[in-house]
């Protein structure tokens, strides 16, 4: 069973809503959840929040925190996933915001670095991704999907999954 179907199960059977904020994923991350027959019954909205100013109009993230912060950063990652719940009621929000290359970067933010929130009300983590920098830019965002994925159903199994 794919990441996504077991990812699918789990919120189908908790009967929970999911939703997405992407940035450097650009849509893949929702793409793959949507890729499950019956994912109506567990996607609730999801945004593809690329500019600074979509992640500040639509999500709130606030103007201090791009400016001190950078949109490439854990306290970026968290407004956005928190400002998706408060925008959709979704139960689990999900947000990745990244440099996927091959231009860009800096030595304190790197090609291949992404950050991703899995934000629910009563808990959330946010947790850093790093990838080789020589990734082609496709790769890149597969990469970072998978590695969302992955996290997202360990959080969900931890959280949500009957035993």
């Amino acid at each position: 069973m794919s990441l996504e179907e077991q990812i699918a199960k789990i919120l189908i059977e908790n009967r929970l809503k999911i939703a997405t904020t992407e940035s450097c994923t650009g849509g893949l991350l929702s793409s793959k959840l949507t890729d499950v027959s019956g994912s109506a019954a567990y996607t609730h909205l999801n945004f593809v929040t690329y500019s600074n100013e979509a992640k500040h109009k639509i999500l709130g993230v606030r103007l201090r925190t791009l400016e001190n912060f950078g949109a490439v950063s854990e306290e970026c990652s968290y407004e956005m996933a928190a400002g998706l719940h408060k925008a959709t009621g979704a139960d689990i929000c999900v947000s990745t915001t990244g440099i996927a290359g091959p231009t860009g970067g800096s030595e304190d933010k790197p090609v291949g670095l992404m950050y991703s929130t899995i934000y629910t009300p009563k808990k959330s983590v946010t947790f850093e991704i790093l990838r080789p920098s020589d990734l082609e830019r496709t790769r890149m965002k597969e990469e970072f999907a998978n590695a969302v994925l992955k996290r997202v159903l360990n959080f969900l199994s931890d959280t949500f999954a009957s035993s």
